[in-house]
């Protein structure tokens, strides 16, 4: 199995703010007028257990797609309350799935699993990305509205955003 730094390297990676390795990908040459950005973007992201993706929310849905490496899960926060987990990977016969799609509006973050290593997958989001639809989560912030989900805020929000 190639290791992180291999995919690192050969596509170009660099880190996230909210966590991992990406790469942006070309955009949709269709431009959406009326929302000011293309029609969709998409990433190269590489997670890894010390860098997993921190609590974040985006105003457009996000599809992933699992490519190479370890399984991962996505974590989700629901507006109900509730706490989501959704497995991405090649095992489908444990339940895993090779592509998922997070709705917009959905408070999300994922993790590689424990001992794993790493998983590179793409991401795109449609309507296409924007940093100015994209907020990122404290820990103070999300244990108000998810108190019973500490040790899943503990390990994927951060303790202070850095404006």
């Amino acid at each position: 199995m190639k290791d992180k730094q291999y995919w690192i390297e050969k596509l170009g990676l660099i880190p996230h703010q909210e966590g991992g390795y990406f790469k942006e990908l070309p955009a949709s040459n269709e431009w959406l007028v009326e929302k000011d950005r293309p029609l969709y973007t998409n990433i190269y992201f590489l997670l890894t257990e010390e860098s997993p993706s921190h609590f974040h929310q985006l105003m457009s849905d996000e599809i992933w797609y699992f490519h190479y490496g370890s399984s991962l899960n996505v974590h989700e926060l629901l507006e109900d309350g509730s706490y989501k987990k959704t497995a991405v990977g090649l095992d489908v016969e444990k339940g895993e799935v090779l592509q998922y799609v997070v709705k917009k509006g959905s408070i999300f973050g994922s993790s590689v699993n424990e001992g794993e290593g790493y998983a590179l997958v793409s991401c795109m989001v449609a309507p296409g990305f924007t940093y100015e639809e994209f907020k990122l989560f404290t820990k103070e912030e999300l244990l108000k509205k998810y108190p019973n989900e500490f040790p899943i805020i503990d390990k994927l929000a951060f303790e202070k955003i850095d404006s």
